[in-house]
């Protein structure tokens, strides 16, 4: 599959491909319609067309993946491995609630940032996603669910500052194609040198968050690798400039790890650092994987962090993960099933 795939492009886009191809403008609108309200995956399945030109033209590439496997937990989350064009497979989750779907979306396939407690990274770096393949695991999530998607984070597999012109490129089709508003995506990073200005250049009007994990330099390094070329101040710095730039606040990520970061002063220590920031603190407990000895903790020691935050005046929540029963760190279901496909 190369780039050319009709999938992420625009209907201004679509409409210069079809008139290429010798038909009408009117069939760009055609074909955008099919491609992100009916889930065509071919173009042989579009009945509008003219049957002959659906002939010529049905090797044509998409860019649509087929789901590999499906994990469905209790609470109704499902968790689904993709398998590309070119057979290398991402994992893509559907987060079902009242009012909303969710999908976490990958945006590479693997990892180079090799966080001590993410399976992701345990497998390394492959390749980058393009842009129309994260478009299509919203789509597929939403074909599945037979529900329209609400939300999208990018908090699957991979870097997506690693891989932003896509990254970008994918929220704007999601956005103007799939009608899912910029406020209600979320990009979330663990920090680059640079990275984070650029972003802040697109003038982006998602929700930006930045996986911190730990209160001080010394403790991040151990936790993320790539945090020794990027100190925690520089880091803080640019969320800062961030803010100035977009209007727009930062959320904080924070994984908590028994005995490792959920100390009381590592909670101070984290509202000094922050202290003034239009930010806002996400607590997540952390969830077991077998390739690393942390622990969650307890209930008691979460909330004991929270208050601390809390009686500092630090905007804080606690997310619990979904769909546990199903694999549910981050590339803990490719590590487990990739190779049943």
């Amino acid at each position: 599959m190369t780039s050319t795939a009709l999938l992420g492009k625009s209907v201004n886009e679509l409409t210069e491909w079809v008139q290429e191809q010798g038909q009408p403008a009117y069939r760009g609108k055609q074909l955008h319609q099919w491609l992100y309200e009916k889930g065509a995956r071919s173009l042989s399945d579009i009945s509008v067309f003219p049957k002959s030109w659906r002939e010529i033209v049905a090797d044509y590439p998409i860019g649509r993946s087929t789901i590999a496997h499906r994990s469905i937990a209790p609470d109704k989350t499902r968790k689904y491995l993709l398998k590309l064009a070119d057979g290398k497979v991402v994992e893509t989750v559907g987060i079902p609630s009242d009012k909303r779907l969710t999908v976490c979306v990958s945006s590479q396939v693997g990892c180079a940032m090799a966080c001590d407690f993410c399976a992701t990274g345990k497998d390394g770096f492959t390749r980058n996603l393009k842009s129309y393949e994260i478009v299509d695991q919203v789509l597929t999530v939403q074909e599945d669910f037979q529900q329209r998607v609400s939300n999208v984070v990018y908090m699957g597999m991979g870097e997506p500052l690693l891989n932003l012109p896509d990254v970008v490129a994918s929220v704007k089709s999601l956005n103007q194609d799939v009608g899912i508003g910029q406020r209600n995506l979320t990009i979330s990073t663990v920090g680059l040198p640079e990275k984070i200005l650029q972003l802040a250049d697109y003038e982006l009007q998602v929700t930006f968050a930045v996986s911190l994990h730990a209160s001080n330099q010394k403790l991040r390094e151990q936790l993320i690798p790539s945090a020794k070329h990027y100190p925690l101040e520089k880091l803080l710095n640019d969320c800062r400039e961030y803010v100035k730039i977009t209007g727009r606040r930062v959320t904080f990520e924070y994984i908590l790890l028994a005995q490792v970061n959920d100390l009381p002063e590592q909670a101070l220590e984290l509202t000094q650092k922050i202290r003034g920031f239009q930010s806002h603190v996400n607590l997540i407990p952390y969830n077991p994987i077998q390739e690393a000895d942390y622990q969650r903790p307890n209930e008691q020691r979460i909330q004991a962090f929270k208050n601390v935050l809390q009686n500092q005046n630090i905007t804080v929540s606690v997310r619990y993960s979904r769909g546990l029963e199903a694999d549910a760190a981050c590339g803990q279901l490719r590590a487990t099933k990739l190779d049943l496909i």
